[in-house]
């Protein structure tokens, strides 16, 4: 064999070695990223799911975007947090930097606008009963509860309302992002976004009694790498968890282990784009899901084995 041929060969190798190397790299970052090693596993345990099982969950495999629009905000204002009202049966969602509440219809149309004075970072939003509403400020780590009534104002003074320290004083921008309330039990449900990804609850708090936070579920039981928001199906008792790192749905069963998710990517669940910076989740009584995403635009899904695209919430 002449020098050159060796040479060529050479080369040939080096550069085989350098995809090699590559591709064993993006395979670990998609691990770490996308916990895809878990997903796999959870995919493989779906397709061993009895019907009676799947009757009796979310079931997130099932479910197609069916509606998705634009939601008319100024620009700078970025939605986050959601959260389906069973009172007026329509949405809640805060916004930031310019923090307020704002209220939408089920198509995403804005009905209401509240700005929220001296609030430095809402993230997480839930209504609960008794007329109130939660809202997280992530950056100052405090949960505010706000009675609806006070709502109908086109400002708010959050100084004048009850809130209580979540503690996490070293989270910095990676505190809680996701709230919601467990009906069954009578919970708050918060959830942290990362380093470390955390659920916790603890019982609805009064200026008599402070907020006590458990942790719910280990993270290790957790296929997502973050949290970005929180909610929970009443109907199953399951809590459906959103991460904007590793674009996916989680579905956690009453002893909160993994039952099944949906991926928010390109190609997957009836969606052409996959969804930008997923920010608020909810969950209605009929089963139908809302997702909100950077910049300001909501998906809903629907529980269908068929493409239904163009129909409407």
């Amino acid at each position: 064999m002449s020098s050159s041929s060796t040479r060529g060969l050479g080369w040939v190798g080096i550069t085989s070695l350098i995809v090699c190397v590559v591709l064993i790299a993006l395979l670990v970052a998609a691990t770490l990223i996308f916990r895809w090693d878990k997903q796999v596993l959870l995919a493989w345990q779906e397709q061993q799911t009895d019907a009676k099982t799947r009757a009796q969950s979310v079931w997130l495999p099932d479910y197609r975007l069916v509606y998705e629009t634009d939601i008319s905000l100024p620009a700078k204002d970025e939605l986050s947090g959601l959260s389906w009202s069973p009172q007026t049966n329509s949405l809640f969602a805060v916004t930031g930097p310019t923090a307020a509440l704002v209220e939408l219809s089920l198509q995403g149309a804005v009905l209401r606008r509240t700005n929220l004075q001296n609030l430095s970072d809402p993230e997480g939003i839930e209504v609960l009963p008794s007329g109130l509403i939660g809202i997280v400020d992530e950056r100052r780590r405090r949960l505010f509860l706000v009675a609806q009534d006070a709502l109908k104002a086109e400002s708010l003074d959050m100084n004048h309302v009850p809130s209580f320290d979540l503690g996490f004083a070293d989270a910095a921008n990676k505190g809680f992002e996701g709230l919601g309330w467990d009906s069954v039990q009578s919970r708050l449900v918060f959830a942290k976004e990362r380093d470390p990804i955390a659920l916790l609850h603890a019982v609805l708090p009064t200026q008599d009694a402070p907020l006590v936070l458990t942790e719910q579920i280990s993270a290790h039981s957790l296929i997502v790498r973050d949290l970005s928001s929180v909610t929970f199906d009443a109907r199953t008792g399951h809590l459906l968890l959103l991460s904007d790192e590793s674009h996916a749905i989680l579905e956690l069963d009453q002893q909160g282990k993994p039952r099944s998710f949906m991926r928010l990517l390109a190609g997957f669940s009836g969606l052409e784009r996959g969804i930008r910076q997923a920010e608020g989740l909810a969950i209605d009584n009929t089963g139908r899901i809302y997702v909100v995403g950077e910049p300001n635009h909501l998906y809903v899904f629907e529980r269908t084995q068929h493409d239904s695209r163009s129909a409407k919430p």
